[in-house]
């Protein structure tokens, strides 16, 4: 069949108002019904027309009603003269560029309050540790590009010597059942309740997603992404897991939604971008209101791409349980990029945790530290000045280009042999001196989290660079 050509003189010929909802409603059919015949097409905006109110929550005609309802305002804002309410977490060893990104934030008309954690640093739009609360408002770069990335851990009834002394089984594992990157997947595909969700058939653009996240579910990104066998210690007694104090092996994943929630994020970025002009120096901090149609779409569509992160962890460690031969004791999981609806002073607002992890009191969460150091499992203490929030991880010393250009390989091959680490995979810009100290950053949250325990990485397997 021919491809549809539909102009804008075509909808005011049946009585469509000059103007943005002209625009609209072509670029949408044009994306969804392209193979459709004109007339088909043109009834179909016939019967929006009649009653737009009946199509506002539509995936495909939401957008279109809204138009002819109650059309989006799109206009250039201005950044606030003064900052919302904020605190910095260990200021003295952050540096001035991640600072002045959440200064920026925090001049948003829609911003009301705002945290750094100890591990900042300089990222897009919002600082990596950085923590944002706004009004009834989302920013698609204040959650990140990797919407949902998180952190699982679960831990094993298994002696920390088996990985000394049978390392090669370990290291086969990972091998065997991992797969990093953008072309890596498993052989064996798995079904999961995630791909019966109603965001995978309402959001065309989430729709067009669901074959590449279906071939992807159970691997992990590049970058800072791993899985790992590592070394567990209990010191907390009244933990919640309700396992004695003691050492145990552990499997410790980060990563986050895969293409999905790139895609996602790119999408609604533009669309935030095109609605609230800013400044240049903010203009990756556009959002999208939510009494809109993109707003509650990109709102449904994040928390899609959350909980396909969690079903990816949730595979890996499957896998892994499977070639172990056992189950484990327990599992602890947290989101460190993603927007929640929360209470901040008696108000729902919106926060941002873009390279945070939620510190609510008593919500156990995780905060790695790097290939050679210590990561911990933590109880947050509900610390309201940081906005129930902590540090990911440790945070980046030197930036992926620095660590290429300073670092040399046989640098870091011997701080691994130094440390008892064996590395599958990763890159120099992945080497442990990297990364600040996390004993020192964990120091700076004090206020925020305390220590259940510790992982410590033995055998990692990061992408091949």
């Amino acid at each position: 069949m021919a491809k549809l050509k539909l102009r804008g003189k075509d909808l005011i010929a049946i009585g469509y108002p000059q103007g943005k909802v002209i625009g609209i409603a072509v670029n949408s059919m044009l994306t969804n019904f392209k193979r459709e015949r004109k007339d088909k097409v043109l009834q179909r905006l016939k019967t929006v027309l009649k009653n737009p109110e009946k199509y506002l929550n539509d995936g495909v005609f939401g957008k279109i009603a809204e138009a002819l309802v109650q059309p989006v305002k799109v206009e250039a804002h201005k950044l606030n003269n003064t900052r919302a309410p904020f605190t910095i977490f260990g200021e003295n060893n952050i540096q001035d560029e991640a600072k002045h990104q959440l200064f920026t934030a925090l001049k948003l008309p829609i911003a009301k309050a705002g945290a750094l954690m100890p591990d900042g640093h300089h990222g897009y739009g919002l600082p990596i540790g950085g923590v944002l609360a706004t009004d009834n408002a989302v920013i698609p770069y204040g959650v990140g590009v990797d919407i949902g990335c998180r952190m699982c851990l679960s831990i094993y009834d298994i002696a920390p010597s088996y990985l000394t002394g049978s390392k090669d089984k370990y290291v086969q594992m990972l091998q065997d059942h991992t797969k990093f990157g953008s072309y890596e997947t498993h052989k064996q595909h798995v079904d999961n309740p995630i791909f019966e969700r109603e965001e995978f058939r309402n959001i065309p653009m989430v729709k067009k997603l669901k074959d590449k996240a279906y071939k992807q579910l159970g691997s992990s990104g590049g970058g800072n992404h791993f899985v790992e066998f590592g070394i567990i210690k209990i010191q907390d007694e009244h933990n919640e897991f309700n396992i004695p104090v003691g050492e145990y092996v552990g499997v410790l994943s980060h990563s986050g939604s895969r293409g999905l929630g790139a895609n996602i994020a790119k999408h609604y970025t533009k669309l935030a971008m095109q609605q609230t002009p800013l400044p240049n120096e903010a203009k990756h901090l556009a959002w999208l209101d939510l009494n809109t149609h993109d707003g509650q779409e990109y709102w449904l569509a994040m928390n899609l791409a959350g909980d396909y992160a969690s079903a990816c962890h949730h595979d890996i460690h499957r896998r892994l349980a499977k070639a172990l031969g056992k189950r484990p004791l327990a599992m602890v999981e947290n989101h460190h990029n993603f927007a929640w609806k929360e209470q901040v002073n008696g108000e729902e607002l919106i926060v941002h945790r873009k390279g945070a992890t939620p510190a609510q009191k008593g919500v156990l969460g995780i905060i790695p530290g790097s290939m050679t150091a210590p990561g911990f499992i933590v109880r947050g203490k509900g610390f309201e000045a940081s906005l129930n929030s902590a540090s990911h991880g440790a945070g980046r010393l030197l930036s992926r280009r620095k660590a290429k250009e300073q670092l040399t390989q046989s640098e870091i091959n011997k701080v691994l042999k130094d440390f008892g680490v064996t590395l599958i995979g990763g890159g120099k810009d992945e080497a442990p001196m990297a990364y600040k100290n996390i004993h020192k950053v964990m120091a700076n949250q004090s206020e925020l989290v305390e220590v259940v325990g510790t992982f410590t990485p033995k055998i990692v397997r990061m992408d091949r660079n």
